[in-house]
């Protein structure tokens, strides 16, 4: 490798793991169960198997080849990615009950998402999703909010979470 794909490699898993760690930082200020590490991490995996698969010098002479094991690569990472997103979706009481993380686990989901298209230095791709991402995680509740108000819905209830073990469950008013 030369220097200049050393510094090529740097550039897509730095930025990969930066956008994992910008998302993550909304999580964490919201103290969910994926942050700043966790996202980062999903992000740089992501980027770096794309990366493996992009780069490696065997399918050069081989679009085809290169073509189905980059395909394979992305779905297979989307695909895995819905299992740690899945731990992130806690579900509380019965059925019809509420249930939390689906947001966490589209932000772990989307988290791969820009990995992947950093691991293919897809830049205005990247910078797009990552600014909808934002305008989504941020401007949008509150816009939900208004129209659940405008419309007389009440939000969600709050379930009140599980104690650790040896505590006593907290009383309700």
């Amino acid at each position: 490798m030369t220097s200049a794909d050393w510094i090529d490699a740097a550039i897509r898993l730095g930025l990969a793991s930066l956008c994992g760690l910008l998302i993550g930082i909304n999580r964490d200020v919201k103290a969910k169960t994926a942050g700043m590490r966790t996202l980062a991490l999903v992000a740089l995996g992501a980027g770096l198997v794309t990366m493996v698969a992009a780069t490696h010098p065997e399918f050069g002479g081989h679009p085809d080849a290169q073509s189905r094991v980059l395909q394979g690569v992305i779905q297979g990472v989307l695909a895995g990615i819905g299992f740690i997103g899945a731990g992130a979706i806690l579900r509380h009481g019965r059925h019809d009950e509420v249930v939390h993380g689906v947001t966490t686990a589209a932000t772990v989901w989307m988290a791969a998402a820009l990995g992947i298209a950093c691991g293919l230095a897809r830049w205005p791709l990247v910078t797009v999703a990552l600014i909808f991402v934002f305008v989504i995680l941020i401007v949008a509740k509150p816009i939900e909010r208004l129209i659940l108000d405008w419309f007389g819905v009440e939000e969600k209830a709050k379930v009140p979470t599980v104690p650790p073990p040896g505590q006593p469950p907290a009383q309700s008013p």
